[in-house]
């Protein structure tokens, strides 16, 4: 089942303050979608609205053609996997995802167990008595297992080690491979996690800078390298994100597309024109007073 959603001029107000303003975006792919936004921009309160936890204050989202906020057939297919508090939680795991089982239609129960497995979580100890980092293996087992159309992870991997962050990775995108939907990861783990989006929305100060495929993003910038006069000569014209100097040798962040003659040029000077990082560019495009 594919499912797209369209959200238009959504706006949402906490009393006078504008937690969200004017935000639109479509997701009509099933892709992996990276949610970007520093603390406090908004990505909870948008993907609160979207898994209908809370309504908007105007606009418009749309699920499948509908409207979801209290219609329980379109969110029977959107899962919401988020930093749950499970200190009054009495369950243990297995008592758990056959709670998860009986209402995501689409629930795998052996994906879930081979989950399980993978994360070493204990089946007949109380969740509650969990690490904060086996709580959230938890969450993202349940999240991957319930295969929703609609499936969205907000910083669904804190508390976990390294190599337990490394594991939900792969299987991401193993199983995002296996039974394509739109995924909506929402992150400040930029430098780690850019590597899974097919695409990046950024969200500042409660709206959107960009909608945009994360390959055609990251082109939009360039690190050169070379000797510092040079250097200093080339990026003169161009902005700026940030500069590294060792010796006479320096490195300048920039932020636009170079053409095919201004890559000559470089070429020509003894330049190095290398990639930019997804990182650099969400750190310049949210940039300014907090």
């Amino acid at each position: 089942m594919t499912l797209n959603v369209a959200v238009n001029n959504l706006n949402l107000a906490y009393g006078t303050y504008p937690a969200l303003k004017d935000v639109s975006f479509l997701l009509d792919e099933p892709k992996i979608y990276g949610l970007l936004g520093r603390n406090g921009a908004g990505k909870t309160s948008l993907l609160s609205i979207l898994a209908s936890f809370r309504e908007q204050t105007s606009g418009a989202i749309v699920i499948g053609g509908e409207a979801p906020f209290e219609n329980a057939e379109i969110m029977q297919h959107v899962s919401f996997i988020f930093n749950k508090d499970y200190k009054d939680e009495s369950d243990n795991v297995k008592e758990s995802l056959e709670y998860v089982g009986r209402y995501r239609s689409q629930f795998d129960a052996e994906y879930a167990d081979y989950l399980v497995k993978k994360f070493k979580l204990p089946l007949k100890k109380p969740i509650k008595e969990f690490s904060k980092g086996m709580q959230s293996a938890l969450n993202v087992t349940i999240g991957l297992a319930s295969r929703s159309p609609i499936t969205i992870f907000d910083e669904a991997y804190l508390g976990m080690d390294a190599p337990t962050r490394d594991i939900f990775y792969r299987e991401l995108l193993e199983d995002q491979s296996n039974h394509p939907r739109i995924i909506i990861l929402s992150t400040h783990l930029v430098s780690e996690m850019d590597y899974l989006f097919d695409e990046v929305i950024i969200l500042h100060k409660g709206s959107i800078v960009l909608q945009e495929d994360f390959e055609s993003l990251v082109t939009k910038g360039s690190s050169i390298t070379g000797a510092t006069e040079i250097v200093d000569e080339f990026v003169r014209p161009l902005k700026q994100l940030n500069t590294q100097q060792l010796g006479n040798t320096k490195s300048v962040m920039v932020y636009g597309e170079l053409s095919e003659r201004d890559r000559k040029v470089a070429q020509q000077k003894g330049l190095e024109v290398g990639p930019i990082s997804l990182q650099d560019l969400f750190i310049h495009l949210t940039e300014g007073d907090d």
